[in-house]
């Protein structure tokens, strides 16, 4: 029995201390004086007794009760129960403490009554509450109300008389001697915690959700800290979650109420459960790591760096259903029709139990089956008991759940293991619901209702524990009159006697000890503890659902085959092994099946087997993690030490030498938990004789009772059984059924325990020893096996701990990355840490035979042996492997397979030999055997090889069932985008850590990833990488392998000389004209008119000419060939004149580019030569000599009445020279194609307003008044403006755009959404389409007020999606003005010009009659770079796609097809414009070389079936692409010097969309896809110089304009001397190597590989009209297929060698017949094109063969296929189309056009309606950290996760996806005039924004800054720069970009060419510095700047400290967007 209270104590406030704010405390009496020796006094508890500080008060206030808690030095709980009331105290003091100052006069002192806390506290060891309550409550009666009782006996009564039993005990009934009757009952259970009803209020206060997470909190060892204006509130709380904890213990910090003075606390690093006074809540907010839970409005608050783990789902979904059923039963009847009457909830106190009970059975539920893992170590003298933590783990499956590897790490849990491990103890209510709650788990899923059943006798017993007795006793407890408190003459509390106290309770503990002699307390009785359900039978059925037998029966076969030396059949199943180890059960299963063949501890194996077997372990280890939770490594530390072989004699190397290098031998704790568990077992087995007779049947044991685990029979965690792979063995394992069960070690313990008081001194002694012996035998055995483990083979090596480190060294494709630094992917530790071996492992043996030992009870001589036997036993094992390591290098290599050579090239040559290496797989599933089928291809073994055009893997898959096929994957070296080096990669099918290792990727859509055998060095890989680059980036086009590959003599350098001298030249006039320019002189005009052919300067344009211009690339020279030159004549350029030579012109007319003229009547050969005045156009010479335009041909098709001069001068207006050119001639309406590049701004715009006052230059007013008749010209030529209307021929009912627009005007006449609807309303209007009626009555129909889009699939008055956001956004007035005006300017004209928007907004049509310019929306090459990068990740990943982001999400964010479908849409506008309007449509976007080429190539194959052809294609490419010029130097970085700018393939787009278009017109194309992908591979391969050079003035250079296949016998150099003009590269003597279109022809001759045999010309469409929908669109399998068998299949010839060469592998028998055999084809693997060739090939090759037979000279397929006749009558055959036919081919024409309709519309609105509008937004992404919402959809815009744009100018705030919806209403730019898009104002050397403004005097062009049109330009200005060497400082003007994210540097401000750049990617800071050594004198102080970037540091210096901090932010502006 023990005291109540050990003190009482009475606190007041201390008058004597002066302190501002608040007063103190001070102890004034304490009772008793001297200090119990069991418990002594607390100091500071006075600061317990006021948390919030010690204050007077004015006013009188209530009496207050609350309990504080007070842990002292030995962790015990004192309970301070505190009664505080307030006495009267006579002050004359200027303020009271809780009275502001500002309330009273300071100078007004007065006498008057104040109120001064004072506190009675009873110290208690134990937490009867209410009995506290009730005893302070007398004591405060007994002085209010003036008893006749002295309060000296009732605190020596409290304190000395009142005696509480121990827990178990009788109820005691006391008075404390004022008249009261009181009683304390004695819990139950001194395990279970007392809650009274404080959980029940937690969960009132904070509700269910809340307060399981501040539960979890506290259980995974966070800080929680309460807050509340109650201190019985904080208490309570603090108690429930103590409460909540159990069976746990909560062993941290606990402070239920914290003073002020002590919230230091709240900052330390232990987890902590505290609570504070609310109004203290503001003092600690800033607490980073501490959870703040609010229980007065049931509020929590979590820190963003704390995250609470949380329960598994299952689990904490059947608590919740628990709670809610507690807590709110009505919620189950809610939606009852009839509810029934509602229930009233039960007492606080029964919930409160309720709740318990829950969280009593989740604990239960966790910890199901964690006795299984109990690990016992010693039973006597005091049992000692581990948790084997991984195990558990492991069989539960919660490796990964964070929730349970917190609780089982903490300290709550390792008190729980040392307090209920024991198997013998007391018992208490968790142990019974431990062993029950399966059973009830089980019946609760059946019965559902039966879960309320067993809480609430859970919570019964709970009850009962607290509350035994059934009939509560009555308590009489005195309390004073209401209104006490408030008394004015109240008398102060009594000094008490001390003397009379201490009598008291000295007599009262002299009748406690007489009490104590009599009392009996029944003691609690121990017994055996339940075991619960087996932690095997709680996974059994995971384990039934991996147990594959078939699996498990392969594994057993393969054992079998390794130890019966049948190693050929072994290695034939190796591979499934090794992926059947991916199982648990499998690598169980292996170690068991291993096990058997060790006899006597040894195994002595082959050389073979020994590999095999050491092989099989290391995947078993490999898969298995490093924590072992399935106990795969402790079962293999027997075997590692068993397995061996002899190298010779006396040498013998066991299997640990080769399985050393994985991380689990590392780890103390593995260790440990197999030095426990072998400790274990030799207990077991040292009781075991002892219990033999006690053996039962398994039958007749209760099966959850019994402590037997799966670990005890032998093999750790090995819960897979033997009997389940055979069927024999099956058969045995009902006979082991009957077994008799074996004794546990825990039964054993228990029973050992339980006998341990009646076993004699002389045999407890002697067990003792003998479990301590037991003990150090297996620390000596454990110490040797470490030894054998931790000590490498090789010594000589860093010790390597773990393979899991990922490092990669990536790098983008450049000239200078072959110089790179590797990354050491050898070890992931500093090398220079060489530690010695034998130390670092004595160290680690030594610390794991302390930790053992100390546990295990071992005498300090054992361990002080064993330490010293450590080094002995590492020196010995350390000789040892010296003779090891020397012999088993002397073993004879592993064969590997031979090297396979690929067949080359003629002219292909090896640059570097094969080196040894693997092909891993990626993120393709083709080839893998996986999901898809097929067999294993990859990974394989073989070779990569590197030659002058091809990257070239070849080998044999690792897979031995498909060893024998051949696997191939190569692309063009020229085609690799990206190389990347790869750390370590293992091989499992040659379980084989592979160091290095390389990822290359090719735009052809391959993917190479490699991994390098050991033979190979890293020097080798790091050549193999110099060479690739050094191949892959040439100097200049002319050292690829299109010119070299095929060359039989050395290239010609003569050239070399006079380029040479024409550079000195050229950079002598460029330095005097750059002298002239800064010193004020101009060139005169006489000069530049003096030379008849001369290339103007080019009219530079404003800044930001245009956003979209091409990928701003107009500053770069167009070719390395030469630079942009100002002025340049024919003397200098050297370029001959092709008029010169009439031959010429006649041999340049058979280019099919010009052939093609001649076809469209747009020119013929008489016509180039002379003027004719009766054809319209003629064939121009003016561009012969390349003067006008480099890039354009040399004939070129124009109006015949414009003149030569004419054109040179109106070339000036458009960008690069490119004018417009007329391309294509429609056959039926005469309308005319012309491409163009884009406007220069000055030149067209000044032209187009026709501002005389402009102050333009005479030179530009003549080039626009060319411009404007050359317009006029080209008016005139189009039929359609010579007459007023205009009837189409053709059999499109909706003969025009006019009738498509007039069909919005009105309701009359309406395309219906879909064929039905068409079909009914032509049923009852007649059948007819439409008619002129229908169109004479709309048109006579009044305007509407807004335009309806028709042919919509879904709303028949919609707008389409853009149009629609403009209406709502106010961009649209759906007053319809703005659209009327739109739709009334769509007259029939007759020419459109298709131009850029910031280009065409300002245009006044109004000057050119039927002319009308439309702006149009496309995509930059920059979106085109982009976009290609995402589409070669998505189809060609280089890791598996995860769930969240499959392939089609990768495929809709690279929006590739939206691309697609911006040209598909500009060219049907195009091909409507010219078909159907019959107006001529110019086309001038960008540079004219991309995005025009693209839509014009695109329109003519959808308006001129020859194009369709083989022929047809070939001549359209090579007059688009070839003879106007394209970038394919650039576009595709062919050379060293184009690398940067990142690969854009813009011929790709177009060959995709044709594709596009041959997949919905199969009939209309005589080629095939093979075609398209022949072209769209060999286009960027470098093997044929079709595609190489920019244009025809670049091939002049080189030396083959013309192409010598129709040069007949002539050689190649007389033809050149011929032309008047030397080759300067040499040229391939082979015709067939020249060039792509010879190859095409030879093979197209040779075989129908190109061929479309569906192609039918007859009822081919004459113009095509596609759907350009994305559900239209398909990803082209060009993309995503590939040929293993023998690489991509476009190089034809070596095609078919390697499969000759695959065939002549074969056997003679079966290469005989290999035509006749069956052959299995697989789609990755073969060609099915090729190899399964369809009917009409099957066919030729037969007629090819019976020819054969007959002895005929076998004919040609093309001659064959020509034979072929018509049938009879075809042409007078009319096809019978069917209705549905019709009806849906004029729904889709309606779509068609509405699409031309709507880029019309948004054209015109954006042109003529523009200034209706407001500016559009400048916006920058923006990643907010403050809630924010979007001004367009209202959302919130908030967070890392939802990133935004933000408008620089104005500020407004929108979502990405709402962006392109935003009203164009930014009031900054609202004051910018429509002037300043005519000029550029540059700004003063101090630096300043780039600001438009009227243009300066002068002339024109003079008036731009001559170098900088097509940038952005966000800042600019001069700064001064420090030099990198000399350190000088020089003057540069700086440009700030933006869009290319750049700061380039000029020498001068009027310099063309950039100095240099700073990447702004690199750029890591930007800060102010003070000042700097060496510079100015005059400087400012403030004015240097500081630029960090990952290379280097750059210094700037501005002129002042203004313009420096202006540049500062500019640039932090830029790096932050």
């Amino acid at each position: 029995m023990s005291r109540l209270a050990d003190y009482f104590v009475v606190v007041g406030y201390d008058h004597e201390k002066k302190r501002s704010g608040t007063g103190s405390g001070k102890v004034l009496q304490r009772f008793p004086e001297k200090d119990w020796d069991d418990s002594p006094f607390t100091i500071g508890l006075e600061l317990f007794c006021q948390p919030t500080g010690h204050a007077l008060s004015t006013q009188q206030q209530q009496p207050t009760f609350y309990v504080a808690v007070l842990t002292d030095i030995d962790a015990d709980r004192h309970y301070c129960a505190t009664f505080t009331f307030y006495e009267t105290v006579a002050m004359t003091p200027s303020k009271p403490d809780d009275v502001d100052a500002d309330d009273h006069d300071a100078t007004l002192i007065h006498h008057s009554l104040m109120y001064a806390p004072k506190s009675l506290v009873l110290v208690s060891r134990l937490d009867y509450f209410e009995a506290f309550r009730n005893c302070l409550g007398v004591i405060y009666t007994v002085h209010m109300e003036n008893l006749q009782v002295q309060i000296e006996t009732l605190v020596g009564n409290i304190l000395g008389c009142v005696q509480v039993p121990p827990p178990g005990g009788p109820q005691v009934r006391f008075s404390i001697g004022a008249g009261d009757r009181q009683a304390l009952q004695p819990p139950l259970s001194s395990t279970l915690p007392v809650s009274n009803d404080s959980v029940a209020l937690f969960f009132d206060q904070m509700g269910i959700n809340n307060a399981i997470r501040v539960f979890f909190a506290a259980l995974t060892d966070h800080k929680i800290l309460f807050f509340s204006n109650s201190y019985s509130r904080l208490t309570a709380a603090s108690r429930a979650i103590i409460a909540l904890h159990y069976p746990l213990k909560y062993s941290y910090v606990y402070i239920p109420i914290l003073p002020v003075s002590l919230l230091e606390v709240l900052n330390t690093p232990t987890p902590f459960v505290a609570g504070v006074h609310g109004s203290l809540k503001d003092q600690v907010l800033d607490l980073l790591d501490v959870i703040l839970v609010d229980l007065d409005g049931g509020d929590i608050r979590i820190p963003e760096c704390v995250t609470v783990p949380v329960i598994s789902e299952s689990i904490l979904a059947r608590a919740k259903k628990s709670l809610n059923m507690i807590l709110l039963p009505e919620l189950l009847s809610a939606d009852y029709a009839f509810p029934p009457s509602p229930r009233k909830l039960s007492p606080p106190v029964q919930r409160d139990k309720e709740i318990r009970a829950v969280f009593i059975r989740m604990f239960a539920e966790l910890f199901t089956g964690y006795r299984s893992s109990l690990t016992l170590i010693r039973i006597h003298p005091e049992p000692f008991i581990t948790f084997h933590k991984a195990s558990f783990l492991g069989h539960r499956g919660m490796v990964e759940d964070e929730f349970a590897l917190r609780v089982l790490e903490g300290m709550g849990f390792g008190a729980f293991v040392a307090e209920r491990g024991p198997p013998y103890r007391v018992c208490d209510i968790f142990d019974e619901v431990y062993a029950t709650m399966p059973d009830q788990l089980r019946t609760e899923h059946v019965e559902p209702d039966k879960m309320m059943e067993h809480i609430k006798e859970l919570a019964h017993q709970l009850y009962l524990n607290e509350c035994p007795n059934p009939q509560p006793y009555v308590a009489k407890i005195p309390k004073p009159t209401e209104g006490a408190h408030s008394r004015i003459h109240m008398p102060p509390f009594p000094v008490l006697n001390p003397r009379l106290v201490q009598d008291i309770i000295d007599e009262g503990m002299v009748k406690h000890n007489i009490k104590t002699k009599l009392a009996n307390v029944r003691p609690y009785q121990m017994r055996i503890v339940p075991m619960g359900l087996p932690i095997t039978s709680a996974t059994e059925r995971q384990r039934l659902v991996e147990n594959n037998a078939r699996r498990l029966e392969v594994l057993k076969n393969c054992v079998c085959f390794i130890f019966e030396n049948r190693i050929s059949d072994a290695r034939i199943i190796f591979p499934a092994v090794l992926r059947a180890l991916k199982s648990r059960v499998a690598r169980l299963a292996l170690t068991q099946e291993l096990s058997h063949h060790v006899h006597a501890n040894r195994a002595m194996l082959e050389h073979q087997q020994f590999d095999l077997v050491v092989r099989l372990l290391n995947c078993a280890l490999q898969n298995d993690s490093s924590l072992d939770e399935n106990g795969v490594a402790y079962n293999i530390l027997p075997l590692a030490t068993a397995f061996c072989r002899k190298l010779c004699t006396g040498v013998i190397q066991f299997a640990y030498t080769c399985i050393q290098d994985h991380a689990v031998w590392g780890i103390l704790s593995f260790w440990e938990q197999s030095f426990y568990m072998d400790v274990q077992k030799q207990i077991r087995q040292l009781y075991l004789p002892q219990y033999e007779e006690h053996l039962v049947s398994e039958k007749s044991r209760d099966g959850p009772r019994s402590p037997m685990t799966p670990r005890e029979n032998g093999d750790h965690a090995l819960s897979w059984s033997r009997s389940s792979s055979t069927a024999s063995e099956g058969r045995k394992s009902c006979s082991m059924a009957l077994k008799p069960r074996e004794i546990g070690a825990l039964e054993i313990a228990a029973e050992q325990l339980r006998v341990w008081p009646t076993v004699t001194k002389d045999k407890q002694e002697e067990a003792e020893n003998n479990e301590e012996s037991t003990v150090f035998s297996q620390a000596i055995h454990y110490a040797n096996r470490m030894v054998y483990l931790r000590v490498p083979l090789d010594t000589s090596q860093t010790q390597r701990t773990s393979h899991h480190y990922d490092g990669e060294n990536s790098s983008t494709v450049t000239a200078s990355i072959g110089e790179s630094d590797s990354y050491d992917a050898e070890s992931g530790f500093d090398e220079t840490e060489t530690a010695d071996v034998a130390s670092t492992v004595t160290k680690f043996v030594s610390r794991f035979v302390d930790k053992v030992c100390s546990e295990g009870g071992v005498t300090s001589e054992h361990i002080k042996s064993l330490h010293q036997m450590v080094p002995g036993v590492i020196a010995m094992h350390l000789e040892t492997l010296e003779a090891v390591n020397r012999e088993s290098k002397r073993l004879p290599p592993i064969q590997k397979p031979k090297i396979l050579t690929p067949i080359l090239l003629p002219g292909e040559e090896i640059v570097m030999e094969g080196l040894r290496a693997y092909l891993l797989q990626d993120g393709r599933e083709e080839g893998l055997g996986g999901n898809l089928g097929g067999p294993s291809l990859i990974p394989a073994e073989g070779a990569i090889f590197l030659t002058t055009y091809r990257i070239i893997f070849k080998g044999t898959p690792c897979d031995a069932y498909v060893c024998e096929q051949v696997v191939m994957r190569c692309f063009p070296v020229s085609t690799m985008t990206k190389e990347k080096k790869i750390s370590v990669q293992y091989i499992q099918h040659l379980d084989q850590w592979l160091q290095e290792g390389l990822q290359l990727r090719s735009n052809t859509f391959q993917l190479l990833k490699v991994a390098f055998d050991e033979e190979v060095g890293s020097e080798n890989v790091e050549t193999l990488r110099k060479l690739m680059n050094k191949v892959r980036n040439p100097p200049s086009v002319f050292n690829t392998f299109a010119f070299t590959g095929h060359a039989s003599q050395q290239v010609t350098h003569m050239h070399k000389d006079k380029e040479k001298n024409a550079s000195l030249r050229h950079f002598a006039k460029r330095t005097l004209l750059k002298t002239a320019r800064k010193a004020g002189l101009k060139s005169k005009q006489s000069q530049i008119k003096k030379h008849k052919y001369v290339l103007p300067t080019p009219p530079l344009p404003r800044k930001n000419t245009s956003p979209r211009s091409s990928d701003s690339e107009s500053d770069r020279p167009n070719s390395e060939i030469f630079d942009e030159l100002s002025i340049v004549d024919e003397g200098e350029v050297m370029v001959p004149s092709l008029s010169s030579d009439p031959k010429n012109v006649e041999r340049l007319m058979e280019k099919p580019s010009y052939q093609d003229y001649q076809r469209l009547g747009l020119g013929n050969l008489s016509s180039a030569g002379q003027r004719s005045r009766t054809e319209p156009f003629r064939l121009s010479t003016v561009n012969a000599t390349y003067s006008v335009c480099r890039s354009y041909p040399a004939l070129i098709a124009v109006p015949q009445s414009v003149s030569d001069e004419s054109i040179r001068k109106f070339a000036r207006c458009h960008r690069q020279y490119r004018f417009p050119v007329i391309t294509w001639r429609h056959p039926r309406t005469k309308a005319l194609l012309l491409r163009a590049s884009g406007f220069h701004s000055r030149g067209p715009i000044g032209m187009l307003r026709h501002n005389p006052g402009s102050g333009a230059s005479s030179g530009e007013a003549s080039s626009s008044i060319e411009q404007e008749k050359y317009l006029r010209m080209l008016v005139a030529a189009t039929p359609i403006s010579n007459r007023n209307t205009y009837s189409a021929q053709g059999s499109d009912s909706l003969t025009s755009l006019d009738s498509l627009m007039m069909v919005g005007l009105g309701d009359n006449l309406r395309i219906p959404d879909t064929p039905e609807q068409l079909r009914r309303s032509m049923a009852q209007s007649g059948g007819g389409v439409a008619s002129s009626s229908n169109r004479s009555s709309v048109a006579s129909h009044p305007k509407p007020a807004s335009l309806n889009r028709i042919g919509s699939l879904r709303d028949k008055g919609a707008l389409s999606p853009s149009m629609e956001a403009q209406r709502q956004n106010g961009s649209l007035d759906t007053r319809g003005d703005i659209i009327n005006n739109s739709v009334q300017g769509l007259q029939r004209v007759a020419l459109y010009v298709l131009g850029e928007k910031n280009q065409m907004k300002n245009v006044k049509v109004d000057a050119f009659p039927k002319c009308d310019f439309i702006p149009v929306d496309f995509y930059e090459v920059r979106h085109v770079k982009a976009s290609f990068k995402k589409l070669m990740r998505a189809c060609c990943p280089s890791a598996p796609y995860s769930s969240e982001h499959g392939f089609l999400k990768s495929i809709e964010e690279s929006e590739w097809l939206s691309q697609l479908q911006n040209i598909l849409q500009l060219s049907g506008a195009v091909v409507d414009l010219l078909d159907l309007q019959g107006a001529s449509v110019m086309v001038c976007l960008e540079d004219g070389w991309d995005i025009t080429t693209q839509v014009v190539c695109v329109a003519e194959v959808l308006l001129d079936p020859y194009y369709r052809t083989i022929e047809g294609f070939k001549a359209l490419v090579e007059k688009e692409w070839l003879s106007f010029g394209h970038r394919f130097t650039h576009r595709s970085n062919q050379t060293a010097a184009n690398q940067a700018s990142g690969f854009a393939p813009i011929l790709l787009q177009f060959l995709d969309i044709v594709h596009q278009i041959l997949r919905q017109f199969p009939l209309s194309f005589e080629f095939n896809q093979y075609f398209l992908k022949f072209i769209a591979y060999h286009y960027v391969s470098n093997r044929f110089r079709t595609f190489m050079l920019d244009n025809e003035f670049e091939r002049v250079e080189a030396g083959w304009l013309l192409d010598e296949r129709r040069l007949g016998g002539t050689s190649v150099e007389e033809v050149a001397e011929g032309q008047g003009f030397s080759p300067k590269h040499g040229l391939p003597h082979g015709a067939g190597a020249s060039g792509l279109w010879d190859y095409l022809d030879k093979q197209h001759r040779k075989s129908a590989i190109f061929t479309n045999f569906m192609f039918s010309p007859l009822d081919n469409e004459a113009v095509l009209r596609p759907y350009s929908n994305i559900s239209n669109l398909e990803v082209w399998d060009y993309f995503l297929t590939e040929d293993l068998a023998h690489g991509p299949s476009f190089d034809v010839e070596l095609v078919a060698s390697e499969l000759r060469q695959n065939t002549d592998m074969l056997p003679d028998s079966a290469a005989a017949t290999a035509d006749e055999r069956r052959v299995i084809l697989n789609s990755c693997y073969d060609n099915i094109t090729l190899q399964q060739p369809d009917f009409f090939r099957h066919q030729f090759r037969e007629m090819e063969r019976l020819e054969r037979e007959l002895g005929h000279l076998p004919q040609k397929w093309k001659f064959q296929w020509d034979k072929l006749e018509c049938p009879a009558g075809r042409e007078a055959m009319q096809r019978q189309t069917s209705m549905s036919t019709q009806l849906v081919r004029s729904h889709g024409r309606s779509i068609h056009k509405r699409s031309t309709l709507e880029i019309l519309v948004r054209g015109k609105m954006l042109g003529e309606a523009a200034r209706m509008f407001s500016q559009p937004h400048r916006f920058e992404k923006i990643t907010y950290t403050t809630p924010t919402y979007c001004d367009f959809c209202q959302q919130l815009l908030w967070g890392f996760s939802k990133t935004g744009t933000h408008c620089v100018d104005c500020g407004y705030n929108c979502h990405e996806k709402c962006q392109p919806m935003v009203p164009k209403t930014c009031s900054k730019l609202k004051s910018v005039a429509d002037t300043a898009a005519s000029a550029v104002n540059i700004p003063r050397a101090g630096g300043g924004d780039v600001t438009a403004g009227p243009s300066a005097s002068g002339p024109a062009f003079e008036s731009f800054p001559p170098s900088h049109h097509g940038e952005h330009r966000t800042h600019e200005g001069y700064l001064y720069k420090q030099g990198a060497f000399f350190k000088q400082w020089k003057q540069r003007w700086f440009v700030l970009d933006s869009m290319k994210h750049q700061l380039r540097y000029y020498d001068a401000m009027e310099d063309s060419h950039c100095k240099g750049f700073i990447d702004l990617a690199e750029v890591e800071s930007v800060q102010p510095v003070k000042s700097m050594p060496g510079a100015p004198k005059k400087a400012d102080e403030n004015s240097f700047i500081e630029v960090r970037t990952v290379r280097r540091i750059y210094n700037f210096m501005a002129s002042d400290a203004k313009f420096a901090q202006e540049w500062i932010d500019k640039l932090q502006g830029c790096l932050q967007s």
